[in-house]
Order: C-alpha cells, then sequence, then structure tokens
C-alpha cells in the first residue's frame, strides 16, 4: 500500500507541475489543462495537486513499509 501511495503522490506531483508549467511557459503538456470541468481554475487544481501529492507522500511515509 505504500508503493501505491508514493505512486499516486508521484503522480499528482507530476500532474501538479506540467499544470504549473503550462501556466507560466504555455506547453501543452498535463492533464490539468485538458480537462474542461476546469477552465479558468488550472492554477488552482495545479497547487491542489501539489498539496494533495505532498499529503500522499506523508501518509505513505506514516504507513510504515509494506
Amino acid at each position: 500500500m505504500k508503493q501505491f501511495l508514493e505512486l499516486l503522490g508521484f503522480l499528482a506531483l507530476v500532474q501538479g507541475i506540467a499544470g504549473l508549467l503550462h501556466q507560466v511557459t504555455d506547453w501543452d503538456w498535463g492533464l490539468v489543462q485538458r480537462v474542461g470541468l476546469l477552465d479558468g481554475y488550472e492554477i488552482y487544481a495545479s497547487i491542489t495537486l501539489l498539496v494533495l501529492a505532498f499529503a500522499l507522500f506523508a501518509v505513505a511515509e506514516n504507513r510504515g513499509p509494506g
């Protein structure tokens, strides 16, 4: 379960960073800007993904080995 949480955290981290980079550099990469529901809220969604990633890392760390 710990590895699964770390994987989810890593994916959330990558997508959060990609969403913020899209806003700054206008790269067309990542999932945040492709979801029509988030139009106009891409920065908030990216920041939320970053926070979620760190929360998942913290939960995975507290779960212990296995």
